[in-house]
């Protein structure tokens, strides 16, 4: 398995319209594992292939306990058959935003389709934490990151901030 960079707002690649997975087939199941590595050592509990630079509609979720068993979904070509109507609000944040959080509210209940790595068509149903966390990374595929979901302002002062982190790191590499 490989670790691969994170792309860090604000950067046009997170803002991709994703292709769809023809099937996962060997090269697409190695890439869900490298981008479950990836997230484990982020640390974090989710993460879409537009994130590191990849545009395809695959992501990785894990709930887990960092000291319990590992229980990874893999998933490629998600569509959300139905969602409620009823919501819930979380604090989320990106490992694409790092360090910064802001509240979101979704649907609190949603039935999901997807490919897992076998290639095989499988429906969940989640709620709370895995419903959150479902959709915040689909939205990535369609280019959505969680600020986009929050005020002009609240936006613009996350990004603002991201982009002076930037620059920092940039003229320390120098």
């Amino acid at each position: 398995m490989a670790v691969l960079p994170i792309i860090t707002a604000p950067d046009p690649r997170l803002k991709v319209q994703c292709e769809p997975v023809e099937s996962v087939d060997a090269a697409i199941a190695k890439m869900m594992d490298d981008m479950l590595e990836t997230m484990y050592l982020a640390p974090g509990i989710g993460l879409a292939a537009p994130q590191v630079g990849i545009t395809k509609r695959i992501l990785v979720v894990d709930l887990s306990p960092k000291d319990g068993p590992r229980e990874p979904l893999r998933m490629a070509n998600p569509e959300i058959l139905w969602h409620s109507d009823e919501l819930a609000t979380y604090e989320e944040g990106c490992l694409s935003l790092p360090e910064q959080y802001a509240d979101v509210e979704r649907p609190a209940h949603i039935k999901v389709r997807y490919l897992d790595q076998d290639n095989t068509v499988q429906e969940l149903e989640a709620d709370g934490l895995l419903a959150t966390c479902i959709q915040h990374e689909m939205d990535h595929l369609d280019g959505v990151i969680f600020v986009d979901h929050v005020s002009s302002l609240k936006r613009r002062m996350i990004l603002r901030k991201l982009t002076k982190l930037k620059k920092q790191e940039a003229l320390a590499g120098d």
